[in-house]
């Protein structure tokens, strides 16, 4: 049986960002020492900024030879890509990793894999990325922000929990959620991307779900106190064995 969620909570999005940033790189020790193989699953989004934020600020803590060790190990699979962007489109999720992480950190691109958006087929690189994270063992340290219409990655309601990485369609709430990005105006927003579906995300070893901001408090409570159903995918969590929820206050206000 799976255990219960574990809850913890910071006051803001910075010392939320701090305390999941020691998690990645204690992930990173872990890989560096032969603990776990895994690579690491990444994600992007709003909530992810003061992470990579400070995961690049206690890396640059760190002794030269210390930090070129544990970024010699960095390998990592993000959890999705619009479909029709590319790693030149600022917009993409490939160009957000780069400024994020990869530029900064001088990480190679195959450090820092994501599905293809512009591959002409995107049922087929779903398939091959699916395949490119089962060969290297499945994911270690799972990051996940939290949609407010519950989703994970992009895998909308409904969603159950076999579904596998494939190229999905996005509502509009989503695309309403990332317009940010399009000049705010949802109709530039890609309207399908390439997701990790809840089968790979259930599989990873360990998962750490990040949340933030009065936006999402009604959806976390729902799914702190709804049993798993895939009208709320984010609730199939509840099967896994090691998730931890980490929250900032607006997140959790009642």
């Amino acid at each position: 049986m799976a255990a219960p969620i574990r809850l913890a909570g910071e006051p803001g999005p910075e010392a939320l960002g701090r305390r999941v940033a020691a998690r990645l790189l204690g992930a990173l020790r872990d890989r560096a020492r032969g603990l776990s193989q895994r690579p690491l699953g990444l994600a992007t989004g709003r909530t992810m900024e003061p992470v990579y934020a400070a995961l690049r600020d206690d890396l640059a803590a760190l002794p030269g030879a210390e930090r070129r060790e544990l970024l010699a190990h960095w390998h990592s699979f993000n959890l999705d890509e619009y479909v029709g962007l590319g790693p030149a489109d600022p917009r993409s999720f490939a160009a957000t990793m780069a400024a994020a992480v990869g530029e900064p950190l001088g990480l190679a691109p195959a450090q820092l894999c994501l599905p293809d958006g512009l591959a002409a087929d995107p049922e087929v690189e779903a398939q091959r990325y699916a395949a490119a994270i089962a060969a290297a063992g499945g994911l270690g340290l799972q990051l996940l922000g939290l949609g407010s219409n519950g989703h994970v990655g992009f895998n909308e309601p409904p969603c159950g929990p076999d579904s596998r990485c494939r190229c999905v369609p996005l509502c509009a709430s989503t695309r309403q959620a990332n317009a940010g990005a399009f000049g705010g105006d949802p109709s530039r927003v890609p309207n399908q991307a390439i997701t990790l579906g809840m089968a790979e995300i259930l599989q990873a070893e360990r998962i750490l779900l990040v949340v933030t901001g009065a936006a999402k408090a009604p959806v976390l409570r729902r799914l702190l106190q709804s049993p798993p159903s895939a009208d709320l995918p984010a609730s199939w969590l509840h099967n896994h064995p090691c998730v931890s929820l980490l929250a900032d206050a607006d997140a959790l206000a009642s």
